[in-house]
Order: C-alpha cells, then structure tokens, then sequence
C-alpha cells in the first residue's frame, strides 16, 4: 500500500499510519484494486461496500445493502451507479462495470487516489479536471449519502447518474424478468422506483443542484462478480436500472444523493456535513497507527435488533450476529476502548436473547434457522461475563444479571441432555457429531472436518475459569459454601485437565482428549489454557505450550489451525466450498488467536519490556492484513502459507477485537482507560 500522490481534501493532515490512501498506479491497477473493499455501516444490519473502483466484485456488495421492516435478511437495492461526468463537450467515465472478459466502463482509468478514512473517498481526474467521490452513512436505517465535488471544470459540468438496482437478497443474484415493474415516478427532490411490489422502494432525493430524470428501463446483463467465481458460486447476474438523473453542477460545485428505503430523505447535503462532523470527531478520538484504525471501525460491527437490543455482527458482508462471536468479540470492541458497560449490555441482551432457546436446560441445542447459537456459545460468553468482572464491571450488574445465568450455564452442562456435558472429573464432553461443538466447527456431508468431541482443551480450560469466577461471585455475595464448592470443584477440573491433556514429550498440551486419549494435533487452542490464570499449568508448562505455538504455529498476522509438519496441513484456503472448508481449520491463519497469544506469553514470561517490545512489533506487523481486503479490518481468515493470501469475510469482528484486546494487555489505549478489579483469585494479571 502506497501513500496517496493526491490526497482527497481532509480538515488537517492524516495520522501518521493510520491512513489507508491508494495511490493512482494502485487504484488503476485494477485487480489490485478490486481486491481492496471498503465498509460502511447504519448500526441497524445495513451497510454499503464496494471495490475501491466501486465496481461490486461479490454478489453481498453495493451501495444500499439492507434488511428492511418485516424482513431480517439484507437485501441488496443500490449496487452502484453508472456514473458520467460531462464537461465542455467531454464525456468522462467514472465509474467500473465488470463483465465476462470485458470491463465497461473504465472509470478506474481516471482515479488519482482512494481514501478509505475517515470516509470512503475517491479521486479522479481528467486534465484539469478533479472530481471527488465520497460515501456516508448517516446511522439511519436503509440510507446512504454520496457526494460528488467537481473542481477545475472550465465551465458548467453535467453528472449523468444511472442507478443499478438488483433488488434482491444478499446471498442471491437476479436475473431478467418480467414480474419487475420497470417504472419510476418523479418526486419533488428526484425519483422513487418500485420493482418489486414485496419489497420497499428505493428513493432517490438530489440536493445542492438542478436535476432532470430520464425514464429509461434498461438490463445490464451477465455482470460479473469475479470473488464469487473464485470461491465456487455462480458470478453472474442481470441488473436492472429504471433510467439516469442528469444533474446540472455548478464550476466547483457539490452535490449529494440520498438513496433510502421508502421515504426520500430531506436535506441530504446537511446531513451529509453533519455526518461528516461526527466522523472526522470519532476519527481523531480513535488514536493513531493500527490500534486507530481497528478502533475506529469497531462500532461498524454494531447493530440494534427490531426490539432495540445491541448486538455485534460477527462479520461482514454476510454473518450475523452469534453467541460465540459475540463473547469472544465484547471484550475487545467494548472492554479494551473503556465502554465496560455498553459491552456489558450487549452481553446481557445476549444472554437474554438466548435464554429461552439454550439457557438454562437446553445448552448446546441445535439452534433454530439464524440463531447463531453454538455447543459451547456459553462457556464463552461466561469467560466474557468475567472479563467485564475484570474490567470494573457493576456489581449490581454481576449479581442480578449474570450470577444467575453463570450459574444456569453450569446446569446446563450437569444435566447431561445437551451436546457439551460434564463427566465425573467435571471436565466437558463434545458428544460425537455435536454441530457447532467449538469454533472449529467445519463440516462436510454433516461430518466433522476437524473432529472436537471428546473434551477439547479449551472447553476444558473454559470450565475451569468459569468456576473460578463463581466461587469470587459467590464469595462476594456471602455464599461461602458454594464458593468452597466452586473452588473445590475448579481445582478438581484443573487438575484433570493437566493429567489428561499435558503430553510430556512434546511438552505441551494436547488439542483434546477422546476416550481417555490425549489427541496430539498440535492446534492453537492449548493457548486458551495456558492464557486462562486458573489453568493449574506451572509457569514452565505455560512458556513451553508458547514456544510451541511460536514455533509451528505463529505467522505475522495470526496463528495457524493446524502445524504444518502435519499430513493434514492445507497451505491455502482457495477454491470452491468443499475445498475450503477442507482447509479452514487445517492449517488457516485466524487472527482472532492474537489476543490469546499476547495473553498466554505474559502470562508465561511476565510483562518485562523487552516481552512486551517483542509482542508490539508484532502486532504492527498485522498492518498488511488489515490494508490487502478490507481497507481498516481484519479478516476472517488467511493462507496458512506466506505470503498469506485474505480470505473469508474481509471484515471480521474477533479478528478486530481480539488484536484491539492483545494491543489493550500491552499497555495500548484506544479510548478511555477502563477501571480494572483485582483478580477474583488474587493471582498478578
């Protein structure tokens, strides 16, 4: 990633490192560019995404991508425009069509510059002639502001602005058909189109310049998604667009596009400035360098269900929000920024929203169609509940919310009728073919890719710090018997775990344990254990299960699922589905596992400077994976092998969290410094 020759103008200079500017070879580089994706979000399920050309490389992109009232599922209304800006008899193409072997128009020819932040902006030029493109999303629900700016036009200049509306879900594509009505009707501010009666309109409001709509009906047919092909979906689809605003702009002049669901919006381009007033606020808020950028994108990961309950996006362009995702993912968003009791209330909504399907006797159901729910989503998010504990959590929060949902958890687990149970130890048991049993939860034909039943170590570890935290709450709330109890119980757990899982000879634990057989795959989530402070591991346990890591499983952007000495190791994530959930879990870089590193390395080799010096540097070196997909995100997942290729979702909200955790537990700040409690043990941190 280049500096920007010519950057779009800014209110002040950008931080230094924290800026995600392309420059004009990049940006006419076109498959580098249209490998490069920016995000924006409404905090209400929608967003808009594209290419940095704009062109849509994935059927989940475009402008106006949303669920609408009565529909959960985002839909995708506004892909793009066909934008052409007409000056002095000149015809300039702005935007990028892409289309088999073919690429129409070639508005990236003309880009100077990309800026990702503080808002997606872009840059073209034609002579003497600049125009700048930008996108916003105010934080309604189904809106989005554009901005157009033309400068050094030698006289009145003409947008011609031609909308492309799939109209359809998000994970589907269109194709030609006569069920679309083809009409728009012109309103006072500009046009409102209706394709399909079951959907919502999409208006369309001009403000800052004349404007005149031509009614045209037209199919753009066969456009390509070049990333859909690359990973075994269909690419290819047909668009339709209703006709083209004409808008008359003024020498150096502005205008803003308001495209909505419904309604037109009123005073687009005050909205816009206001928008951007806040924007540029949380911009400077956020800090510089990585720690900046991944704080500053964080609450695109937000969302308010219908029912006005927070909730986090476990990716982006197409998760939604899972138990799992959310635990691991709270700490990082909320604890490490200093918003302790924000976090806390997604958690509480959390578990509320669960409740009724998994807590507290039904732990580890198969979850109904977009619940998100997991075998072990509770463990985790109970580690979760004690991390905001950690972090200054309200007392009063903890025991009228939290003790008893840690507490219904742990029923759960006893009463034997769900997929993760306790055996006599008080270690958890996988159940064969539990779906979803932990993270690595990949399938094929309903089979597990990588088998977890048994008792995987970090289930176990998980157990063992839940019962820790309850025997402090409990404690605190004046129950000495069932703290005893906890205690006794966690040590009993701990102990088990190490006898079970510790395998001498490699010196390091086991991935799991079946049948009272250690598994020796050597994957990164011993981390957890030797993370966790109520692990039993000696301090030589600790930093051997680190060397480990960090001999076969540390890269410079994450840590790999599998080592890869082993026959089953996968170098790349590539291909079609059943190829890569193939290798998903078999030898694939996640970033996520950062936090646990940082965690499990202090832990084991205390916070001496020259640890934590080593442990900085890196982090930072996570900064090409954050700028080679989705320009200020993390992503899902990367090629186990250098020079570890993207994959996945190119906004992953653990990804993010979890290297904004790692950053906090070395001293980093991105917001205000949370209030930390002694730990529950009385153990150093």
């Amino acid at each position: 990633m280049r500096p920007s020759r010519a950057r779009p103008r800014r209110d002040g200079p950008p931080r230094e490192g924290a800026s995600l500017a392309l420059d004009a070879d990049t940006c006419r580089d076109l498959p580098v560019a249209l490998a490069r994706e920016w995000l924006e979000t409404d905090g209400h399920g929608g967003y808009a995404a594209l290419s940095v050309p704009f062109a849509p490389t994935r059927r989940q992109h475009g402008l106006l991508v949303a669920p609408f009232e009565g529909n959960a599922r985002r839909h995708v209304f506004l892909s793009r425009f066909e934008e052409t800006l007409v000056v002095g008899g000149r015809a300039i193409p702005l935007s990028t069509g892409l289309y088999p072997g073919v690429v129409s128009p070639h508005g990236h020819a003309t880009l100077e510059g990309f800026d990702a932040t503080p808002w997606p902006t872009a840059v073209h030029r034609a002579g003497e002639v600049r125009v700048v493109r930008e996108v916003l999303l105010p934080g309604d629900a189904g809106v989005v502001l554009v901005r157009w700016r033309v400068e050094g036009a030698p006289g009145p200049a003409t947008l011609e602005l031609r909308p492309l509306l799939p109209c359809r879900e998000s994970d589907a594509l269109t194709h030609e058909n006569q069920a679309l009505h083809p009409r728009w009707s012109v309103t006072a501010a500009g046009v409102r189109c209706r394709p399909y009666p079951e959907l919502p309109a999409v208006a369309l409001a001009v403000d800052g310049a004349p404007h005149v709509a031509e009614a045209s009906p037209t199919w753009y047919r066969r456009v390509e998604h070049p990333t859909d092909l690359a990973r075994g979906y269909e690419g290819h689809e047909d668009v339709f667009s209703p006709g083209v605003l004409r808008v008359r702009l003024p020498r150096d002049g502005a205008v803003v596009v308001a495209a909505s669901l419904g309604r037109p919006v009123a005073h687009a381009a005050a909205r816009f400035q206001a928008a951007a007033r806040t924007r540029r606020r949380a911009w400077r808020e956020a800090g510089p360098g990585l720690a900046g950028l991944l704080a500053h994108g964080a609450d695109r990961f937000l969302v308010r269900r219908p029912d006005g309950a927070p909730a986090v996006v476990a990716g982006l362009p197409w998760f939604g929000a899972w138990s799992r995702d959310t635990a691991i993912a709270v700490p990082g968003l909320f604890f490490a920024r200093g918003r302790v009791e924000a976090g806390g209330d997604v958690l509480e909504a959390t578990l509320r929203y669960l409740r009724d399907g998994a807590l507290p006797n039904r732990l580890g159901a198969t979850p109904p169609d977009g619940d998100g729910l997991s075998a072990d989503g509770a463990l985790w998010l109970a580690l979760a509940v004690r991390r905001y504990d950690d972090a200054g959590g309200r007392d009063e929060h903890l025991r009228a919310t939290f003790l008893p949902a840690l507490r219904a958890v742990l029923a759960g687990l006893r009463d034997g009728r769900g997929a993760v149970t306790l055996d006599d130890d008080g270690l958890p048991v996988v159940a064969p073919h539990a779906a979803a049993a932990t993270w690595m939860d990949a399938r094929a034909d309903g089979t597990p890719i990588t088998p977890r039943d048994g008792t995987p170590v970090e289930l176990a570890a998980l157990v063992v710090s839940l019962h820790a935290h309850l025997a402090a709450l409990e404690a605190r709330g004046g129950d000495r018997a069932a703290a005893t109890a906890h205690r006794r119980a966690a040590a009993r757990a701990g102990e088990a775990l190490v006898a079970r899982l510790w395998l001498p000879a490699q010196r390091r634990l086991a991935d799991r344990s079946v049948a009272g057989r250690p598994d020796p795959a050597h994957r990164p989530n011993a981390l957890v254990a030797a993370a966790l402070e109520d692990v039993p591991l000696s301090t030589a346990q600790r930093r051997d299960v680190v060397r480990a890591a960090e001999a076969a499983l540390v890269t410079p952007c994450g840590l790999r699922t599998l080592a890869p000495d082993d026959d089953r190791y996968r170098a790349r994530y590539e291909g079609d589905v059943v190829a890569r959930d193939a290798a998903y879990h078999q030898g694939t870089v996640w970033p996520w596992l950062a936090g646990f590193h940082v965690e499990a390395t202090l832990r084991a080799f205390g916070r001496g400077p020259r640890v934590r010096a080593r442990l900085r540097a890196w982090l930072d070196g996570f900064a090409p994976a954050a700028a080679a997909m989705g320009l200020g995100h993390l992503p899902e997942v990367l090629d186990g092998d250098p020079p570890h290729r993207p994959g996945g979702t190119f906004a992953q909200a653990w990804s993010d969290a979890e290297w904004l955790r790692a950053h906090a537990l070395l001293g980093g700040a991105t917001g205000p410094a949370p209030a930390r409690r002694a730990s529950p043990t009385g153990r150093p941190r």
